[in-house]
């Protein structure tokens, strides 16, 4: 009995070999095919490729991170129903190639946001930061979304408009960038107005709308992954908290429960995220892995400290708000009822997720979060955090 010990890796142009990944003692790798535009359809061809790729490096491809929802599916609009129908596909495809678990998303726009991506820690590493009041003053007085003021308190807009008085030109131009990385295609190298562009496609679709979207294609698409013998598993929104006007629909243990209902299936289940649940200071980490048990199909692993204003930190494993212990002995826990039980997919998937960037890592380029040492660190811990509390479960 053990969690399967993957780890993310970008493709081909991962500044992170497979090589390197294999000596952190990962087995299985999560990955995409990022080459592929959003909405067209994974071949049976380019998915092979890949597995032969990683499985050369003495690897496997164990989730695919992720198929990406085409925000025409997310809003309902133009050509949806090719969309939908493109992502059937996919997941049939990816089913006929032995790849059992695929990790996706919901949320408009934005895929996760940040507002520093480099916060010096106080031993020297880098880490991810989220800041309420500086994310305000890009939202209110950079990027001058209308209505914006309706979403703060006076008191935080108070301070946003301090901090944006206080910033220069370079400063601007960096929080800017912070923001729009968290966008799909960020190296296309959007403008404010590009930015409000997309942005205004949502003005019409409210947590209510966007809910039903996402209900409609959970129906239509789980029966597909059931034939394909595939587990979806839905990632929480990161933050989970409305944002620039957009909303949010899987930020809480009440969300999670409602979207496992609309099919009943254990192919219809959820990316634990500990790191993006555990951003909102509402989700009580713990008693979510315990309920949501039989529906996780996948797990990534991180720590945050928080405050009841939305700010968060990313932390070490063991130096958060959330108690990673209990989380994992919970997971555990199912893992040992499915072997029980007797299923052969009893096996979580679960993976380190981001890392402070440290050691010589702080001189290289990497994704945000996706640094080698601090992951490699995590998943160390991971692994001796599972090896103790296995013996209290025999």
């Amino acid at each position: 009995m053990a969690l399967e010990q993957t780890w993310r890796w970008y493709g081909p142009n991962d500044p992170i070999s497979l090589q390197e990944i294999r000596q952190t003692g990962a087995t299985g790798i999560v990955s995409a095919l990022h080459h592929i535009p959003n909405g067209e359809v994974w071949t049976v061809e380019e998915i092979k490729k890949r597995i032969a790729e990683i499985e050369a490096a003495g690897l496997r491809w164990s989730v695919v991170e992720s198929v990406p929802v085409h925000e025409d599916i997310k809003k309902r609009t133009w050509n949806y129903k090719q969309y939908i129908k493109n992502y059937k596909e996919s997941i049939k495809n990816i089913g006929a190639c032995g790849i059992e678990t695929i990790c996706y998303n919901f949320m408009p726009v934005l895929d996760w946001s940040r507002t520093d991506l480099a916060f010096e820690s106080r031993d020297g590493s880098n880490a991810l930061k989220f800041e309420m009041d500086i994310f305000a003053a890009f939202d209110v007085f950079i990027l001058k979304r209308e209505n914006s003021r309706e979403d703060y308190s006076e008191d935080i807009l108070k301070r946003a408009e301090a901090k944006f008085k206080s910033m220069s030109a370079e400063e601007i131009e960096k929080i800017t960038r912070n923001v729009i990385a968290g966008l799909p295609g960020a190296e296309e190298s959007y403008t404010l107005e590009s930015f409000q562009k997309v942005l205004d496609g949502y003005k019409e679709i409210g947590a209510k709308e966007l809910k039903k979207h996402l209900h409609e294609f959970l129906s239509e698409i789980i029966p597909v992954a059931e034939q394909a013998g595939v587990r979806m598993a839905i990632h929480p929104d990161d933050p989970p908290r409305a944002l620039l006007g957009l909303p949010r629909v899987v930020s809480t243990l009440e969300d999670a429960i409602e979207l496992t209902k609309v099919v009943d299936s254990v192919s219809n289940g959820i990316t634990l995220c500990t790191g993006s649940f555990g951003a909102g200071y509402f989700n009580n980490l713990p008693e979510m892995t315990e309920k949501l048990a039989s529906r996780i199909n996948f797990v990534h692993l991180r720590n945050v400290s928080r405050d009841t204003d939305g700010n968060f930190l990313e932390e070490y494993l063991f130096e958060g708000d959330i108690d990673i212990p209990a989380v994992m002995k919970a997971l555990l826990t199912e893992e040992k009822e499915r072997k029980e039980a007797g299923r052969k997919d009893w096996q979580i998937p679960m993976r380190p997720d981001h890392g402070n960037k440290m050691l010589d890592d702080l001189s290289k380029t990497t994704n945000p979060g996706y640094s080698l040492y601090g992951r490699m660190k995590g998943l160390a811990e991971l692994r001796g955090l599972e090896q103790g509390l296995m013996a209290s479960l025999k």
